[in-house]
């Protein structure tokens, strides 16, 4: 399979080479567990020998600043401010921003291979100053659509000061599509969609690498007898969510799906495994489960270790991945439906261009319309066909282990850097590992 497939199939790793030295800057937080940061950077790459050193912002306040150590590498911290004022907000973003400027003495002293910036704006300007003036070749990471983001909120009346996303919406854009991206030796994106979103933009498609959701099926591997204890009645049919509960998802949809498939299977029961950012986002489903009368057959768990969470999927009848038709979600590269996939579980999902994709390809589920009639129906196939069920686990399970472990998409990522590194250096760069001094 192509290294540009849609799925993100890499075609094996490169032949062994040099290590790269790779800084790092992410608007991910310390200690990093955002996919690709944690994935791709502090586990994939620096288990295959290259260095990464990183400009990112602690999570705690109680977190030190300064550089630390961190896999074989170095961690340059930013402070942090935990206040909920405006100003407190400012500082923070403030004390991030300086730590960014500390990316011009890195590639000054230190004899780096690239600068990879993830999600940041302003800090993608200094790291495209520094990288041109140290000849230093830049690569962007575009996880999700901020731009866009802000200014559906801003239009939608979800966003609580208005002007000030419509303001940050249009200058995210601007300098994403005018200095960020032109800049850019080359970009990962986080789909095949998004890479289509961008081109029509006007940004070269084959100056963009998709790098979709994965996961280490090593994580998996609990035995049976030291797996986290979950009670799973007999007589109940658990359809399952895994995620963020936030009502920009819309996951009331589910509960008015749930009412549909109890006409037919009255022991069906919903359990959302997460929780929302506020209490209104888990009031309103309630308040949907008990308009409808459904309100003794749904449950939210909160959030719980990963661990746990798996268990509650491995022991579920159907899991559901349900994304809200919207712009800003199109692009998106699901996380859940990879890890429904691992533990061997059937899906249902809606109409979604990277999930429609991989259910095609893999076998792994149905695809239904964003509708909870159709949507129902799909979930109560699945009840019907146990066998069916788990020959769709077994497809989906197969489908993981081929195209979306952290390894071949780590292999994805070697590869676009070995290319553009030969293709702008001729491979005669051969980078250092000393630590900057």
């Amino acid at each position: 399979m192509p290294l540009d497939s849609p799925i993100g199939a890499g075609a094996g790793g490169p032949a062994p080479a040099d290590r790269l030295r790779i800084l790092l800057a992410t608007s991910d937080l310390f200690p990093p567990f955002r996919p690709a940061a944690k994935a791709i950077f502090a586990e994939e790459l620096t288990r295959r020998g290259h260095r990464i050193d990183w400009l990112m912002q602690a999570e705690s306040p109680d977190e030190p600043a300064g550089p630390r150590a961190f896999g074989n590498g170095v961690a340059h911290l930013a402070a942090t401010d935990a206040g909920a004022t405006r100003l407190r907000r400012l500082r923070k973003h403030w004390l991030d921003f300086r730590n960014d400027c500390k990316v011009f003495g890195l590639l000054k002293r230190g004899d780096y291979s690239l600068v990879q910036v993830k999600d940041k704006y302003l800090g993608a300007l200094l790291a495209i100053a520094a990288a041109k003036r140290h000849r230093v070749p830049f690569f962007y990471w575009l996880a999700y659509p901020h731009a866009d983001a802000s200014l559906y909120a801003a239009s939608h009346g979800v966003a609580r000061y208005r002007l000030l996303y419509l303001a940050r919406g249009k200058l995210q854009k601007l300098l994403l599509l005018k200095v960020i991206m032109p800049a850019a030796a080359h970009v990962f994106v986080q789909s095949e969609q998004m890479r289509e979103d961008l081109a029509a933009e006007g940004v070269p498609r084959d100056k963009m690498t998709p790098v979709p959701s994965s996961l280490n099926l090593k994580d998996l591997e609990t035995p049976p007898g030291e797996r986290p204890s979950v009670d799973k009645p007999a007589d109940e049919r658990w359809l399952l969510y895994l995620g963020t509960l936030i009502r920009e998802r819309q996951l009331d949809f589910l509960v008015r799906v749930l009412a549909a498939v109890r006409r037919s299977e009255p022991a069906a029961k919903l359990l959302f495994v997460g929780r929302g950012e506020m209490p209104e986002d888990e009031g309103r489903l309630m308040g949907e489960a008990e308009r409808l009368g459904v309100a003794d057959a749904v449950r939210i768990t909160g959030w719980m270790p990963m661990k746990e969470a798996w268990e509650y999927v491995r022991r579920a009848d159907v899991c559901l991945s349900p994304y809200c038709p919207i712009p800003i979600l199109r692009s998106t590269s699901p996380t859940k439906l990879v890890e429904y996939m691992a533990l061997g579980k059937a899906v249902v999902a809606n109409d979604h261009p990277e999930q429609s994709l991989v259910l095609r390809h893999s076998g792994a589920g149905l695809v239904s319309p964003w509708e909870e009639e159709p949507f129902a129906e799909a979930v109560l196939a699945i009840l019907r066909d146990e066998a069916g069920a788990e020959a769709m686990g077994r497809a989906g399970r197969a489908f993981v282990e081929q195209y979306r472990t952290h390894s071949r998409l780590g292999d994805v990522v070697e590869s676009a850097y070995r290319k553009v590194l030969e293709d702008t250096v001729g491979g005669a760069r051969r980078p250092a590992w000393g630590v900057p001094e």
